[in-house]
This record gives C-alpha cells, structure tokens and sequence, in this order.
C-alpha cells in the first residue's frame, strides 16, 4: 500500500497540488464571499418594525425580514452538491455559458451566506442591548449606533464560527466535484480510476484534507489570541 501511495504521489503530485489550490481558492473565496452578503442578510434579519416607522419602512423590513428567513431555510435544508448540480446546469439551460470552478464558487457562497447569516444574527443578539441605549443617550442614531457600536463586536463575538465555516468549506467543496470542478477530491478519483487504487488515491486525499484543516485552524487560532477574541461558537454552523 505505500509503495502505491508514493506511485500516485509521483505521478499526480503537480495535478494534487493544483486540485489543492482550487479547493483553497473555492473555500476562502467563497467563505469571504458568502461574509459579505451575510453581514446585509443578517442586518435584514434583525430589523424589527417599530411603532415610530414609516407604514413604506415597516413593510420594508417585513419584507426583507421573510426573503431573508426564506433564503437562510432553504439553503440551510438542502445539500451544496444538490445546489452545485441546480445552478450549474440551469444557467446553461439559459444560454449562459460558465466555467464549473465560477459555478462551484457562485454555490460556496451563496450556500455560506445562509449559515453566516444566523451566525452574525446570534452574534448581534449577543451584544448587550444596554449599549445600543448608551450609544443612543450620547446622541448616536440607531443607524450609528448598530454601525459603530454593536456590529463591530458582533463581528467579534461571531469570529470563531466564521473560521469554523472556511475550515468546514475547505472538506464540503469535495463536492463540488460533481460538476466537473477540478478540485482535490476530483484530482483523487482521477488518480483512484487510472491504476484502481482507490483507497491509496483517498488516503492521500484525507492526509490533505487534515493538513488543509489543521493548518487552518491553528493559524484561526493565532489571529483570535493575537486579537484577543474569546474562542467560541456562537450558533452551529454545518
């Protein structure tokens, strides 16, 4: 069995190495991605109609409120292979030519968002409110107080799921394989179908897959100590 591994190694390890870079560059893309639109769903998420709102505005943030709970439910109860599968070949069902690595991508992040989504929600409702209302007593709007005030330790409170969810996305995009992304678990199967080697081809892979992650996870690790950020989850992410 060694000896087989250190024959897949030779002979696939340049292919092994560009199946890693595309499966990095799909989870810290797509985890950065899928952030951003998780930091305006989540905001969307939390508004709350207030008696002093506008009848326009409270309809507003109803509905943003019911697109928002929609998107994170559906996205959050079906699978990203499924998902992978959908938006790859509906789009070319529409005439829109895209490569699978720019689908895999478009999937990762939009399957990323609805869980970060709940995760900034829970760091949002972990702030204590009482320093909305400080900063609202000082003559802060709501609008700065929620920019200023609390979504900066929301952020901070939400960290270590954040890095929980790339460190999930780089084991998940595996998936992705499904739809032709030449990522590392694709580069595997290739190398498991040439000489069927299939457990030697997997085992690379899962020693990858381990270093990928717990590499990742040690540096998430230092950047909480140096920012001196508490090391703890605050919703379940995958």
């Amino acid at each position: 069995m060694i000896k087989n591994i250190f024959r897949i190694l030779e002979e696939f390890g340049s292919l092994f190495f560009k199946g890693v870079q595309v499966t990095l560059a799909l989870a810290v893309f797509g985890t950065f991605f899928g952030l951003i639109i998780a930091l305006i769903f989540s905001i969307l998420r939390v508004q709350k109609p207030l008696e002093t709102d506008r009848k326009f505005v409270k309809i507003l943030k109803l509905i943003g409120f019911g697109f928002v709970k929609t998107y994170v439910t559906i996205f959050r109860g079906t699978p990203m292979i499924v998902q992978g599968v959908i938006f790859y070949y509906s789009f070319y069902s529409i005439g829109i030519r895209w490569s699978p690595f720019n689908a895999g991508l478009f999937t990762v992040s939009l399957n990323t968002a609805a869980y970060l989504t709940e995760v900034l929600r829970g760091g949002i409702q972990s702030v204590d409110p009482g320093q909305e209302e400080a900063a609202r007593s000082i003559g802060m709007s709501g609008g700065k107080a929620f920019l200023y005030i609390i979504f900066p330790q929301a952020i901070k409170n939400s960290f270590a799921s954040i890095g929980n969810e790339l460190i999930v996305n780089i084991k998940d995009t595996a998936v992705l394989s499904t739809i032709m992304v030449v990522d590392l678990f694709y580069v595997a199967n290739s190398a498991a179908g040439t000489y069927f080697l299939f457990v030697e081809a997997m085992l690379v892979a899962a020693m990858i897959y381990l270093a990928l992650t717990y590499s990742s996870s040690k540096i998430l690790q230092i950047i909480e100590k140096k920012l001196n950020i508490p090391t703890k989850d605050i919703v379940s992410s995958n």
